[in-house]
């Protein structure tokens, strides 16, 4: 028995998964008949994380339709920006580490593993606490097990934090996390942080901040200006919108530590 052929075509921005014989327009695919479209369209190359709106002969399908013979399916991208259920939270892979650091850097809760704890823990992490799965790996993004995830489209750091502050729309509070561990910012005392700082930064600098979870300080240090330029051109394009935590933060300091100079 023949098996059923349909007709498929993919959206321009998808074409980077799939060969480049199906990125002309429609292209012939014969199924087995009892297969999935979710299925069909990741055995094709393209991770489910990526898709928008399936449509059969022009109408909504789910990813469980099985198409039939003749259909004519169009594969759609995720519209920008996506739309979450619940906060904007990320968990990063091991390959993304300057990304974790940009998206602190903005007050995003960017959780991010290094060392690599394997495919398994990371979506396994993502399912658990409801993050969304940040990676240039695609056969991590097709894991059932993970809540949500997006695949990172450039290997530049700038571009990558441009990808996701336009597909997720995230809320912005800069200078109001910590860029070593995910921690929350205060503001803190001189005095308070004096044991903490070298000769040099205690004679030169009066604000400070600290970390509540791992008591990284903070200051304006010799990296400051190139952080306030990634800061400023974030927020001058995206915008900023309430603090994540919604109590306040936004009001810290811009202080920055030698810590962070990777998030440039």
């Amino acid at each position: 028995m023949d098996r059923p052929e349909i007709r498929l075509s993919f959206a321009p921005e998808l074409h980077l998964f799939v060969p480049a014989a199906r990125r002309a327009g429609r292209s012939a695919v014969r199924t087995d008949g009892a297969s999935t479209l979710g299925h069909l369209v990741e055995s094709l190359g393209v991770p489910l994380t990526e898709v928008g709106a399936l449509l059969a002969d022009g109408r909504p399908v789910p990813v469980s339709h099985v198409p039939g013979a003749g259909e004519e399916i169009a594969v759609h991208g995720v519209p920008r920006p996506q739309r979450l259920e619940g906060p904007a939270r990320y968990l990063l892979d091991v390959h993304l580490g300057t990304l974790a650091r940009r998206l602190r850097l903005l007050g995003i809760d960017a959780a991010y593993e290094n060392p690599d704890i394997g495919d398994a823990a990371l979506a396994a992490r993502s399912a658990a606490e409801r993050r969304v799965l940040l990676s240039r790996d695609r056969g991590l993004l097709r894991r059932r097990e993970i809540w949500a995830g997006a695949y990172i489209y450039s290997h530049r750091p700038a571009d990558q934090l441009r990808d996701v502050l336009s597909r997720f729309a995230p809320p912005l509070a800069p200078w109001t996390r910590c860029t070593a561990c995910n921690g929350t910012l205060r503001e803190a005392a001189k005095e308070a942080v004096q044991e903490r700082l070298r000769d040099g930064t205690e004679r030169s600098y009066d604000t400070f901040a600290q970390c509540v979870d791992c008591a990284q300080v903070y200051w304006r240090g010799a990296h400051h200006a190139r952080l306030d330029a990634i800061v400023a051109e974030a927020v001058a394009e995206f915008g900023t919108g309430p603090s994540p935590e919604g109590d306040g933060h936004s009001a810290i300091p811009r202080v920055s530590s030698t810590t962070v100079t990777n998030a440039r």
